[in-house]
């Protein structure tokens, strides 16, 4: 990616934030295979890089797409934008357990009285044992010596 002006990165980052997808069309994978020839670490294939490397490429962004891909085990991704349904644009995938945006005065009201009624976000452990589990692995340390004396 070093061999590219500011120029083509300048059009190559329009032309994505301009088009957000998951499934790029073969004609955005081509502008930007020609802008940026090198770079593999997303959904384009960089068919258009001259450089030898060993193993191919285009062999190891297959690879790469192949592991992004299993590692979510086929679900599509996610991200922050996905939780947020009222966002203008809206996401284009909603994550697991968001409702589509409901536009009206009413049902904003209501969705808004839903996310002030969730649970807090507390951990459900008793307080007793981030408490009690530190002293009582050094009070073991009193008792018993990991490391003794050489000298006697």
């Amino acid at each position: 990616m070093d061999e590219t002006t500011w120029e083509q990165k300048l059009q190559a980052l329009t032309h994505i934030l301009t088009s957000p997808t998951n499934s790029p069309s073969l004609y955005s994978q081509f502008f930007i295979s020609t802008q940026i020839p090198c770079y593999i670490n997303w959904n384009y294939p960089p068919i258009l890089c001259t450089r030898p490397t060993f193993p191919p490429l285009l062999l190891r962004w297959g690879f790469s797409l192949f592991l992004r891909r299993v590692s979510r085990f086929g679900l599509p991704h996610t991200s922050w934008r996905s939780k947020c349904p009222y966002q203008q644009p809206p996401p284009l995938i909603l994550a697991k357990g968001v409702e589509e945006a409901q536009w009206g005065d009413a049902q904003k009201r209501e969705y808004v009285r839903m996310r002030f009624k969730r649970k807090r976000l507390v951990s459900d452990v008793n307080p007793l044992i981030p408490t009690l589990l530190p002293n009582l692995l050094l009070f073991t340390l009193l008792l018993w010596n990991p490391f003794p004396d050489e000298d006697s």
